[in-house]
């Protein structure tokens, strides 16, 4: 039931919120073994005149870049997993946007059960039911 915030330097399209959502889910079911079903992930786009890397607008540097942060529940993954699923993330985007500023990043949040959840109830609640 991960949740995804996941900001975007670069001009919006359609097409790239599909091919990140789909390579998003993919990678969140397949290396952290998540549910497809209870995947959410909100999308926004920053123009890259307003992302900021060393002082510097991603604009003028010719790069874009992104951000997400996934939220799971604590004690779900592997160090391993966690470090294969920034890896492959990051590569990810690299192919869709291209010119990829490295100073780009992805957030695996544990969470604690007892304070997480979706539907109103915790997923603490989820595992003792």
């Amino acid at each position: 039931m991960p949740i995804l915030d996941v900001k975007i330097a670069a001009r919006e399209s359609a097409e790239l919120t599909q091919a990140v959502t789909s390579s998003l889910i993919e990678l969140t079911s397949r290396i952290l073994n998540k549910r497809r079903e209870v995947t959410s992930i909100a999308i926004t786009y920053l123009d890259p005149a307003h992302w900021i890397v060393g002082g510097r607008p991603l604009s003028e540097q010719g790069k874009s870049s992104f951000y997400f942060d996934i939220k799971i529940t604590d004690e779900t993954n592997t160090k391993t997993e966690k470090a294969q699923y920034i890896r492959e993330a990051y590569a990810m985007f690299a192919t869709l946007l291209g010119d990829l500023h490295e100073v780009s990043y992805v957030y695996v949040e544990d969470v604690r059960a007892s304070a997480y959840g979706y539907g109103g109830l915790t997923q603490e609640h989820r595992y003792q039911h």
